[in-house]
């Protein structure tokens, strides 16, 4: 078990690097009232243990915006499995809300390649590519229609929106349940308000919301697999989150995710946020 838990965590370490979100996939969209941009570098260790590297690039704009990373493995774990990848998502803005339309992500591991697409309408799954597809499995929990509406897309999943005109960096940030779908499973991250720390980086020196993470899969997943079990009974999963200047939107500056073998960390070096302000009414119209 303990070897499956290690490989399991170790992919998403990987993924994270390479389309981050479990960068990627531990946060919940929303508004945005104003518009700003991210230049974000990350960097992966296991107990210490320099792993992976990786790249996360957010602009969000008047009527749209769009979201792209990148990843790689690097260091001890490239003695176990080279890896590397990269994912996008973009959508519109309306009425200060985001709204994912797509999200695609590439990512090679030992020499296989997985190639996902999903196409989304209204938080509605419309389409779904996914190379290779899930391996058949009669314990596997079905994914339904219900399943593919009301949801995230990985990426888009990453931007948080904290309500009101106050300072984002409250504890309303980390009160609240984000829906997510994979390509392959539907599941869900509850999340919790912890503290507040500081942090420092190139490009951002402040504080940041900390938040407790809870995984609850709901369908397309095993539920005798072992890393499964042992994701669903962590109570100690973090995620430090950072302000988007010129925005209400708060993203991932540090993510930590226990494991058998020592904690899993995933943390901004480079956090580089400004803010670009509204073009003027005569402007926009005459767009």
């Amino acid at each position: 078990m303990r070897s499956s838990v290690l490989g399991h965590r170790l992919h998403c370490l990987r993924s994270c690097l390479a389309a981050p979100v479990l960068v990627a996939v531990c946060l919940a969209g929303g508004d945005a009232d104003a518009q700003g941009k991210l230049d974000a570098r990350y960097t992966a260790t296991l107990a210490g243990v320099p792993i992976g590297r990786g790249a996360w690039v957010i602009d969000i704009a008047e009527d749209q915006y769009t979201a792209a990373a990148s990843g790689m493995t690097t260091g001890l774990l490239q003695v176990f499995a080279n890896g590397h990848g990269s994912g996008a998502s973009r959508g519109f803005v309306r009425g200060d809300n985001l709204v994912p339309i797509t999200y695609a992500s590439s990512i090679n591991n030992d020499k296989r390649v997985e190639e996902l697409r999903i196409v989304l309408s209204g938080g509605t799954v419309k389409e779904v590519t996914l190379d290779p597809p899930n391996v058949p499995n009669a314990d596997r929990i079905p994914l339904t229609d219900a399943h593919r509406r009301g949801v995230l897309d990985p990426m888009s999943a990453a931007l948080l929106r904290v309500s009101g005109s106050g300072d984002p960096l409250s504890s309303e940030a980390c009160r609240r349940t984000v829906p997510v779908f994979d390509g392959r499973m539907r599941f869900d991250l509850a999340l919790s308000f912890k503290r507040f720390e500081n942090v420092q980086a190139r490009g951002y020196q402040g504080p940041v919301v900390v938040c407790g993470v809870q995984f609850v899969p709901l369908a397309g997943y095993v539920p005798q697999r072992p890393a499964i079990r042992y994701l669903m009974a962590q109570r100690d999963m973090e995620v430090w989150l950072a302000p988007l200047a010129g925005t209400h939107v708060v993203v991932p500056f540090r993510l930590s995710l226990p494991t058998p073998f020592g904690t899993g960390v995933l943390e901004a070096t480079q956090f580089v946020s400004v803010a670009t302000p509204r073009p003027p009414p005569a402007a926009a119209a005459a767009r």
